[in-house]
């Protein structure tokens, strides 16, 4: 089954880790943009992108779901569904819609 993964913080690392370990084909992960984070505002990843970097998985990082492109890159990835934990955005129904 092919699965597009959306989530950004810790919560969301166990079911995208499950996902790998279950033999899945995790096409992309959806995450938020890299941002200054703590003290010394230092740029980090997102606890997801972590994983998926360290999975080698595509990593997409739109700043808005609402541009066209975003929905033409969930057409390109063909997935069978998206697994939606702690992404941090509303999903438009046109990307609901895709899979």
């Amino acid at each position: 089954m092919r699965i597009a993964y959306m989530g950004t913080p810790g919560f969301a690392v166990a079911p995208l880790e499950r996902l790998y370990n279950d033999g899945h084909d995790v096409v992309g992960v959806f995450t938020q943009p890299d941002k200054p984070r703590n003290r010394g505002m230092k740029v980090s990843f997102s606890p997801v992108k972590e994983i998926a970097t360290a999975r080698g998985t595509q990593i997409y990082q739109p700043v808005s779901l609402r541009d066209g492109s975003i929905v033409n890159t969930f057409r390109k990835l063909n997935c069978d569904i998206v697994a939606v934990v702690a992404y941090g955005k509303l999903l438009p129904k046109e990307i609901l819609d895709l899979p």
